[in-house]
């Protein structure tokens, strides 16, 4: 059931509906708990009864902390909560993952394997939901909130629909207040839930489809095509996974709005980072504060030595990498970008007292120069994240040869795939994009402006939403995480 759909429209505003008639709290929970359970159901109805099942156990396993006060229990449970999130993860995400990497090695070293293939089928958004279970456990361990009594709202947290499939990684700490405090119907609140869901279609229909059609190809197949598309690609993608996922922030954002509840932000504008460490701050931004919470900070974050920081920083962003996906190359995608943030970090110590290349930087043709630099190098270790093994036995790794070498061997080869003044309007529009956001007082300037002013503007940009899509919309890129 894709947010895109018609399917999800009348979905929606079935529940919506019934939502807001209902005037009783507890009979409103519980019917958006149905409707999550449908709506994660029309997926695969026995995937929907193991996360179901799951999340009982979490909500058991916190009371009981909640209820013990020997510490070695509570340690036992917080242990059994988390190694049983681990354990489903990575039986239904990693366990081919494993069992063929295993399978490489023996071969490479000269043995006979028969390690056979798993059928296995991967529930959509296990990543997201399995996180969030284990910040819940761990923060009634440390805490920081206090176990949910109420087993239905503890379930709504889990399974509420909006973030259910891919994201944002919702906190236990900020969701189940929203679900005790009573809803009531606010016109504010709808027009910008409906705001949020126009620019996520726009993001993903116009934006992000439409980039496809020049990705797909050139990524299939870099050899065929001439340098100068191929690095047309690399960006392209780079917007296109931006605004795919951005766009699906945005729309569970304004559907969660539209039902009383604030999730949080995911994206700030991260193609306007003048470093990678702020570019990590402002993308993904539930899933790079669960990381820095649940693994950076666990291991020591940059408190110990330089060295040791270092190492937790690299191993932290290459867990976040295979976060993403069950292959190698997710993995080197996750190592690079630590690779980068430790050389940012070393870059500001040696330059520390270096007043004058400090003051450089900092100028306006500085600025710009360090968002180039930062969108390059996260846009070339997304060739890595984005390569992946092809039908004729082409390994991800080497199709992402094919591609670096495409980029710094200039060759001749086929035009792009779609008329380039497609490229160039789509990325005129995420950088114009970009500088209206970052304005200070745009938000204000777009309250001031006459009520016919906005209404004739957001009609306009849903007309476009709605003509300018291609024919074929492919599912959102993190529904496989």
């Amino acid at each position: 059931m894709l947010f895109c759909t018609q399917k999800f429209l009348f979905f929606f505003l079935i529940v919506f509906t019934v939502y807001w008639v209902t005037p009783w709290p507890r009979v409103r929970v519980w019917i958006l708990l149905s409707a999550s359970y449908y709506f994660y159901q029309s997926w695969n109805a026995e995937l929907a009864r193991i996360i179901f099942l799951t999340t009982v156990v979490d909500y058991l396993i916190a009371r009981g902390m909640t209820t013990s006060a020997r510490p070695m229990r509570r340690k036992a449970l917080l242990l059994l909560s988390i190694l049983g999130n681990i354990a489903i993860l990575c039986y239904f995400k990693y366990a081919n993952f494993f069992l063929d990497s295993l399978r490489q090695s023996l071969e490479a070293a000269g043995a006979k394997s028969s390690i056979p293939v798993l059928e296995i089928i991967l529930p959509i958004g296990i990543s997201f939901y399995t996180f969030e279970a284990i910040s819940y456990t761990v923060d009634v361990f440390r805490g920081k909130i206090q176990a949910e009594r109420r087993l239905d709202h503890f379930l709504l947290f889990v399974l509420f629909f909006p973030h259910l499939v891919a994201g944002p990684i919702v906190r236990a700490g900020d969701f189940l207040p929203q679900v005790h405090r009573r809803k009531v119907w606010g016109w504010p609140r709808m027009v910008v839930g409906g705001r949020l869901i126009l620019l996520g279609l726009f993001k993903k229909m116009v934006i992000a489809d439409r980039l496809a059609l020049l990705v797909d190809p050139v990524y299939a197949n870099p050899a065929g095509y001439e340098s100068a598309v191929v690095w047309m690609a690399v960006v392209a993608y780079a917007l296109q996974i931006y605004c795919d996922f951005s766009g699906y922030s945005d729309i569970a954002l304004g559907c969660a709005r539209l039902l009383g509840y604030r999730l949080q932000i995911n994206f700030a504008m991260p193609f306007a980072a003048s470093n990678i460490a702020d570019f990590w701050r402002r993308w993904h931004i539930s899933l790079s504060n669960w990381i820095r919470d649940y693994i950076y900070f666990p291991l020591g974050g940059n408190r110990a030595s330089a060295v040791r920081g270092a190492f937790n920083l690299i191993l932290a962003m290459t867990l976040c990498g295979l976060w993403h996906g069950a292959a190698w190359n997710f993995v080197i995608f996750g190592t690079l970008n630590g690779i980068y943030l430790v050389g940012h970090r070393a870059f500001r110590i040696v330059t520390k007292n270096m007043t004058a290349l400090r003051r450089m930087l900092e100028s306006t043709p500085g600025k710009l120069a360090c968002i180039a630099l930062t969108f390059l190098v996260f846009s070339l270790s997304l060739v890595v994240f984005r390569s992946a093994s092809q039908p004729d036995g082409t390994t991800s790794f080497e199709q992402a040869g094919k591609m670096f070498r495409q980029l710094f061997v200039p060759s001749m080869g086929a035009g792009s795939p779609t008329p380039p003044v497609v490229f160039w309007t789509l990325l005129a529009t995420v950088v114009i994009g970009h500088l209206i956001a970052l304005r200070p007082n745009f938000l204000s300037d777009w309250n001031r402006l006459p009520a016919p002013v906005r209404g004739f503007a957001l009609a306009s940009f849903l007309f476009v939403t709605l003509i300018l899509p291609p024919e074929t919309s492919p599912q959102f890129i993190y529904f496989q995480f």
